[in-house]
């Protein structure tokens, strides 16, 4: 497969809503090795709805750069990694808007896409994004406003707490196209600035799902939000499926 090894751009914008879950909801649908990173007893799940401008391989100038949206449903995990703890994301399913994202997506670059329709009105204080994927799979709608104070039931003491935890879970797996192996990608951030989200509306098609997580198991704790974010996104070493479980592919 050819590889871009970095592609760089801007997050124009990124909204991360977060939700606490009971952690066996979620052991039950994580690939080993990943599992459930725990935060005072609860995995934390969401989606991310991300706006990208300028996204061009590295080096290439900005002018060149295409801009799409895209959403994502997420799961915070940890996995064992030559002795010590790692943490990211797994990353069940993406969406965008873009036609190149869908066809070159787990080819090119890591990431399986699929095609999706977005429709987005916002302000600097009040935000409304839905998406609906064109094979009636994914859907996700959200409305909120810039917050003044932090959630006082939220898992995360602080805005701080909550920043500094994505913050660190950048490394993101998914499923690889055609095989089950996790692909693996990297986002570096040349600044990291999180906003408070209060969230007035937010339904989400993987989350909602009761077959996949029953009623009262998955709780909205907080939303955050990007903007003007200059990026990398770096391809990192894939998880092959072997016969005795997950490790590095050679």
């Amino acid at each position: 497969m050819l590889r871009v090894p970095t592609i760089e751009g801007v997050i124009d914008r990124r909204i991360l809503v977060n939700f606490r879950i009971e952690p066996d909801r979620v052991a039950d649908i994580l690939p080993d090795p990943l599992r459930p990173q725990l935060v005072r007893g609860f995995a934390i799940g969401g989606i991310c709805l991300i706006r990208l401008r300028k996204i061009r391989p590295n080096g290439w100038p900005a002018v060149t750069g295409l801009r799409s949206d895209n959403a994502a449903h997420r799961v915070a995990v940890e996995w064992d990694d030559n002795g010590q703890v790692s943490t990211g994301v797994y990353i069940p399913r993406r969406d965008t808007s873009s036609t190149v994202n869908t066809l070159f997506g787990g080819r090119l670059f890591p990431g399986t896409h699929h095609r999706a329709a977005f429709t987005c009105d916002e302000s600097d204080d009040r935000l409304a994004v839905s998406m609906r994927s064109r094979d009636g799979v994914g859907s996700i709608s959200f409305e909120g406003r810039v917050a003044r104070r932090w959630p006082t039931d939220s898992v995360f003491v602080t805005v701080d707490a909550a920043s500094a935890f994505f913050r660190k879970g950048s490394i993101g797996f998914s499923p690889k196209r055609d095989t089950s192996d996790l692909e693996a990608v990297h986002l570096e951030t040349v600044d990291w600035r999180v906003t408070p989200l209060d969230v007035l509306n937010v339904a989400s098609s993987f989350f909602g799902d009761p077959d996949r997580f029953p009623p009262g198991c998955v709780k909205l704790d907080n939303a955050l939000l990007m903007r003007d974010i200059p990026h990398c996104w770096h391809e990192r070493q894939p998880l092959c499926v072997c016969s005795d479980g997950h490790e590095p592919c050679a």
